[in-house]
């Protein structure tokens, strides 16, 4: 098993920071920042980016949930029920992002932002 070394330096923590509020204020995507900001600035491979940033959405979510159950802006209900579902999802795209070339990812991410974007504004 590799050696975790816990390298703190100004760069990761600012990124942190940027990715922490944007998730904090809307509630999520900060996430969506990481996969850019890996590739891209960190020079992470896209695969190890794509599950990099799941395993950092644990606590960006963690967080931010705990906030929001303090402040009772949280509906455990629907939680519960779009749990399952997340739950049997995140498996099967954990399996199949292993089978994906770099290029199929990039373009696939790609286009979901862009369509994302354009549901925002329009």
């Amino acid at each position: 098993m590799k050696k975790i070394f816990l390298n703190f330096n100004i760069k990761n923590t600012f990124i942190g920071l940027v990715t922490g509020f944007i998730n904090g204020v809307f509630g999520s995507g900060g996430g969506t920042l990481l996969v850019p900001i890996l590739n891209n600035i960190l020079k992470v491979e896209e695969h190890k980016s794509h599950a990099t940033s799941l395993a950092i959405i644990v606590f960006l979510t963690t967080t931010s949930s705990f906030v929001y159950i303090s402040q009772g802006t949280y509906d455990l209900d629907i939680t519960f029920k779009v749990a399952v579902g997340s739950i049997i999802g995140g498996i099967i795209g954990a399996k199949i992002l292993c089978k994906l070339t770099g290029r199929f990812l990039r373009i696939s991410f790609g286009t979901i932002m862009i369509i994302a974007a354009l549901r925002m504004v329009f």
